[in-house]
């Protein structure tokens, strides 16, 4: 019996943008900028975007990599749908979204084209489940079921986000991804040690064009944003089997913040090669770089001196003008993948990324007066950091029989080393240095920093063996187990620690059961399983053992319309221990360092829905939800900074009448949060942002075959709210538009 829909299938759309023909000058040209992108950082350019011509009414496009198979772990184009027929999310297995026994959301380029989603972090602002707290202008965490998400993957690759230091991951730039797929709850499966919140995969761009195509797009939006993004694609041998693809972008804009500009610049090139039939070659180079001037570290005050809040305008901005924040990302990637005669299939990738980031900034603390605007003083912080993960992965994957049954098997190994360093100079400005806030423009003189000195450094290693099977148990029901084993070890050298090192070995169990309770619908339950490392010591100088979550969840999934409409609803519980809190005024033995506990009993649980995709021939749209409640062994809330109830809604919709126009919007809603502080007297108080909605809207017009503009406002009504719950304050973006125009060739 072979097992049900996990056989990729659908229809290539026919585009009618202009083939431009496959001589030599033009195949020459094009594998020198592919060569020049691989070898050499910096440039500029591009998204893929809508075909040229819309398709006709009483039609479902659903755009699929050729090269791809039911049974390959090949990352598949998402085309112009919204909804993606098979995902390797959260198991490896290639499996329909149904299948899964988790909740899964992918947000395809397609999508991120329409909202205009320019950073990751945007598509995560705009992700069912996942919520989010804007520290300063440059960080941004996320969280999903009242849990910092800290793992980010660039094609099944994992990367460990620390909390404390920025590099820039959630500010990448969407133009080189084809989708990005979101796995909530506990995924340590796939992805090694983390938190039990979500796991965020990145999946590239290929190059899956055997004809010359690209676009070029460009964009004007408030606040002086400029955009431009060039993607070309196409074959650099006659027959097409080796293909190559540059996409590049540059970007300059202010913000709403006085004083605020960022410069960013990127490229990506990848050649995809078949080199038989059966087996393909992918490699790549991706280069990011952002400048920032006027960057904030926190942000405006919250109270004056005498316990009343202030009043500044959401355009201040706290930081002096010779602030900054400069990240360059550099990554270079291969892939090989073997197609077996028997169905099997055998992938080995393999990936070196550093990060650099160099930040100036000052940390504005302190209650000014409200009449003089004065008592205001500076923390300065000079830090760089680099970082670098090499990783290797090889995953072998395939049907087998069992009991007269077919069932599915994936079995891999990976080997990941991340080295995290950091220097810092610190210094203070006094209260006379800032100044009167309220006369406040930035030219605060710049202080006589010292010379940067080691702040820290740690050596991360996991070696992992992981497997999973699908069983097929009965024509309705399926059996999903898996485990991974994962040796984690770390080496510490920091000014407050010293020098420390610590390992640990954990298995990260997988379970659903799916039934399919008909053509249509099915029901599953599913246990999995996650340990987060920590560097806490108790007093005697032990070190924490890891963090351990675990996810329960059952729910149910449907889908119509071939895969191109799919909906779920789960419940969840999810289960923390072993979380380190500071014991007291106890300290490490023979040390300065503050000793921590582990603390047993953090729980989250909650409902979430999810409905995605192609409702009619002209309509897409998502619309999801969750609620949920997190507390502590105590009782207490965790994370009560982040919205316990959240919906968002995203639909486009093609006008029948006029096919050239399509029109689309959405709202985003969230409930009361709060958070406890302290305030000028030393009396704790409860601050709170009260529920909100955020209103987006954008139409799109095909003027030619070749030719399309679009609008996006963002915040229509231009709603007033704080992204931050403490002692200082940061607003939202107030509304905002952009105008893009979109050439294809």
């Amino acid at each position: 019996m072979l097992l049900r829909a996990s056989k990729f299938s659908g229809q290539r759309s026919n585009q009618s943008a202009v083939i431009l023909p496959p001589g030599n000058d033009i195949r020459s040209a094009i594998a020198i900028l592919v060569c020049s992108a691989l070898y050499a950082p910096g440039s500029s350019a591009a998204e893929n975007t809508t075909p040229a011509t819309a398709p006709s009414a009483d039609t479902l496009v659903i755009d699929a990599n050729t090269h791809a198979d039911s049974n390959s772990t090949t990352p598949q184009n998402s085309g112009h749908a919204y909804a993606v027929k098979t995902t390797t999310a959260g198991t490896g297995l290639t499996l329909t979204p149904r299948d899964v026994p988790q909740s899964v959301s992918v947000i395809t380029k397609q999508r991120i084209q329409d909202q205009n989603l320019q950073s990751v972090g945007a598509v995560l602002d705009n992700t069912v489940g996942v919520t989010s707290e804007t520290t300063d202008s440059e960080r941004t965490g996320y969280y999903s079921r009242g849990f910092y998400i800290n793992n980010y993957s660039f094609d099944g690759i994992p990367t460990n986000v620390e909390e404390a230091w920025n590099f820039g991951d959630s500010t990448e730039d969407t133009a080189i991804y084809d989708r990005i797929e979101v796995v909530r709850g506990a995924a340590g499966l796939l992805t090694g040690a983390g938190n039990p919140s979500a796991s965020v995969n990145m999946v590239r761009k290929h190059a899956d064009s055997k004809t010359w195509t690209g676009n070029i797009s460009g964009t004007y939006g408030s606040w002086n944003n400029r955009r431009t993004v060039l993607d070309v694609q196409g074959p650099l041998s006659e027959s097409g089997k080796v293909r190559g693809r540059v996409i590049a972008g540059y970007q300059d804009k202010d913000s709403y913040l006085d004083r605020y500009n960022n410069r960013k610049k990127f490229i990506y090139a990848t050649v995809d090669a078949d080199i038989t039939d059966n087996t393909t070659l992918s490699v790549g180079y991706d280069y990011q770089q952002s400048r920032v001037k006027g960057a904030t570290w926190g942000g405006i005050p919250t109270w004056y001196s005498n316990g009343d809040l202030t009043h500044y305008s959401r355009s201040f901005n706290p930081a002096p003008d010779w602030t900054h924040y400069n990240v360059d990302s550099k990554k270079v990637f291969a892939n090989l993948s073997h197609q077996f005669d028997n169905g099997w299939n055998l992938r080995a990738t393999g990936t070196h990324a550093e990060t650099d980031f160099d930040s100036k900034l000052m940390y504005l603390s302190g209650f000014p007066d409200a009449t003089t605007g004065v008592g205001a003083t500076g923390y300065g912080g000079w830090y760089v950091g680099k970082r670098k993960v090499d990783s290797v992965d090889v995953i072998a994957n395939g049907p087998f029989n069992l009991l007269g049954r077919q069932h599915e098997l994936i079995g891999g190994v990976s080997y990941s080393r991340q080295n995290n360093q950091y220097s810092a100079s610190t210094t203070l400005f006094s209260a006379s240095d800032v100044g009167n806030l309220d006369a406040w423009d930035g030219s605060m003189a710049d202080a006589n920093w010292s010379d940067l000195t080691p702040y820290s450094t740690e050596t991360i290693r996991q070696k992992a063996v992981y497997s999973a099977a699908r069983f097929s148990l009965a024509d309705p029901l399926s059996l999903i187990v898996g485990a991974r084993y994962t040796q984690w070890s770390a080496e510490y050298n920091g000014v407050y620690s010293g020098e420390a090192s610590y390992g640990k070995n954990n298995i990260s169990p997988y379970a659903g059961l799916i039934y399919d309770i008909n053509d249509t619908w099915s029901a599953y339950v599913s246990y999995t399983s996650i340990f987060q490392p920590q560097d806490h010591q108790t007093v005697d100088g032990k070190f924490l053992d890891p963090i351990t979550g675990k996810s329960y969840e059952a729910g149910v999934k449907s889908d119509w319309y071939n895969g191109n409409l799919t909906a779920s609803v789960a419940v969840f519980r999810t289960e923390e221990d072993n979380l380190g809190q500071t014991d007291g005024n106890n300290y490490v033995e023979g040390s300065s360092q503050q000793a921590y506990y582990a603390a047993q009993g953090t729980v989250s649980k909650g409902v979430e829905f999810e409905i995605n995709g192609a409702v009619t021939d002209n309509l897409k749209m998502t619309f999801g939800g969750t609620t949920y409640s997190a507390t502590d062994n105590t009782g207490a809330d965790i994370t009560s900074n982040m919205p316990r109830t959240t919906f968002k809604l995203f639909s486009s919709y093609r006008l029948p009448q006029l096919q050239a126009l399509t029109l689309g919007g959405g709202v985003r809603w969230q409930n009361r949060t709060y958070q406890d502080t302290t305030a000028p007297s030393g009396d704790a108080v409860r601050i709170y942002q009260g529920s909100y909605a955020l209103v987006d809207l954008f139409t799109r017009y095909q003027v030619t075959p070749k030719l399309s503009a679009q609008l996006n406002i963002n915040n229509l009504f231009d709603k007033t709210y704080e992204t931050n719950l403490s002692d200082y304050i940061v607003y939202g973006e107030p509304r905002n538009a952009s105008l893009s125009l979109n050439y294809s060739f």
